[in-house]
């Protein structure tokens, strides 16, 4: 069954999910782990946030780019968006509401979260995409349905990321901004496919306004 392809453990750090104020569903890339992407959160820390990150199956939320035709990423990709619905509504169910939740990914981390905000569009706390962008090949019809309302966005990515290319990272902008997102976007000249501290800066921002 789709549902059961990413069935890996979910790790969390910070405040208890009944207590916290918000909570930042971290999102790992390609070949890494969710325990990689938990260690940012001391970078992000908010002793009254949870910091929930789930783990794909063999390390990989869905096989080839995401520039591949969708179909090519099936039916991982709609397992991979499924299991951020299932983890987004479990902290719905704990008291968090979307509201206060946040998103952040890297790499096919972030692309997957760029892609489950926009085909989910409602007002979450915000979305932090670090190197990524909207999933599917160049041309892929972007009608997606409903009203980010609002949601602050953050895309940064390097201007030469030989896996993101910038067009894509700009194109996800205009799609979530004509959603009626909030997004700031930073192309970093030369940077490589990394994150880096002004990145870390405005995702800081974004989370210090969960629950405001």
């Amino acid at each position: 069954m789709t549902a059961n392809i990413h069935r890996g453990p979910t790790l969390a750090t910070g405040a208890p999910l009944g207590q916290a104020r918000g909570a930042v569903i971290m999102i790992h890339g390609r070949g890494a782990s969710a325990e990689s992407i938990l260690s940012l959160a001391p970078e992000l820390w908010a002793e009254d946030l949870a910091y929930l990150a789930p783990q794909a199956t063999n390390g990989s939320w869905y096989p080839f780019s995401f520039l591949a035709p969708l179909e090519r990423n099936e039916p991982f990709l709609g397992a991979a968006l499924a299991a951020v619905g299932a983890l987004v509504a479990r902290v719905e169910e704990a008291g968090v509401p979307a509201g206060r939740i946040a998103l952040l990914g890297f790499s096919q981390g972030a692309c997957l979260a760029s892609e489950f905000v926009a085909r989910n569009a409602r007002r979450y706390g915000g979305l932090i995409a670090l190197s990524g962008g909207l999933i599917g090949p160049d041309g892929t019809p972007r009608d997606y349905q409903g009203s980010l309302d609002g949601t602050p966005a953050f895309l940064g990515c390097s201007d030469v990321d030989s896996h993101i290319p910038k067009e894509r990272v700009l194109e996800t902008e205009a799609v979530l901004a004509r959603m009626g997102a909030a997004v700031t976007t930073k192309l970093y000249p030369g940077m490589g496919h990394t994150v880096n501290e002004d990145e870390l800066e405005h995702a800081r921002a974004i989370l210090a306004g969960l629950g405001a």
